[in-house]
């Protein structure tokens, strides 16, 4: 294998996981899942590749224009903020409830995954700016540069979901109802505060 491919590969995964250990929408759906099933952050992880993948393939045969386009940007940063608002509120309407699961969210941490990567805005800036970059210089080496980058990448989405589903399940035997409730509500605030964010930025980046 080329050097130079190698040393593309170990710069995509130091990229990827900085951008995967952000925190936002996803980062707050996993910790609220990891709380009942300690292995939600490879489902969840799951559900995000299902978005993923055909995303990096598109940029591949050039979709990063029509993702970056002034009207695709306004009509996703403003469903997808409406989306995670919706959600952000049902958590924080149940997170008062006795229930030991998660509220608000899709039952399914697969369904979660998906949901949550497919109408977080941030997840398609990320795409259309570094990612589009790391994409771009996957396709110097062909189909097998971008399989190889692919399979940096979606490892490290994997590695960090799992490791917060982990350490929320192994910690919550300290966990008690007012902790639970408060660990809910700032996740739940943490939704509808991208939610907004990314309903009103189209409305920002006009004045």
């Amino acid at each position: 294998m080329e050097g130079s491919l190698c040393t593309f590969l170990l710069s995509a995964a130091a990229i990827s996981l900085s951008g995967v250990m952000l925190p936002g929408p996803l980062t707050a759906a996993t910790i609220a899942k990891g709380y009942k099933d300690r292995n939600a952050g490879a489902l969840i992880a799951a559900g995000h590749a299902i978005i993923e993948i055909p995303l990096i393939i598109g940029i591949y045969f050039g979709l990063t224009e029509l993702v970056a386009s002034p009207s695709a940007v306004r009509i996703v940063y403003f469903s997808g903020g409406l989306v995670l608002m919706f959600l952000g509120f049902r958590m924080l309407r149940s997170s008062n409830m006795e229930s030991d699961s998660p509220p608000g969210l899709p039952a399914s941490a697969l369904t979660t995954g998906i949901v949550i990567t497919g109408t977080n805005p941030a997840f398609y800036l990320w795409w259309a700016t570094v990612g589009t970059v790391l994409v771009t210089s996957a396709a110097r080496f062909g189909v097998v540069g971008l399989l190889l980058f692919t399979l940096v990448h979606l490892p490290c989405d994997l590695a960090w979901s799992e490791f917060l589903s982990l350490g929320t399940f192994g910690s919550r035997r300290w966990w008690t109802k007012k902790v639970r409730r408060a660990v809910f509500s700032i996740c739940a605030f943490i939704l509808v505060g991208f939610g907004l964010y990314f309903c009103l930025s189209p409305l920002l980046s006009r004045g």
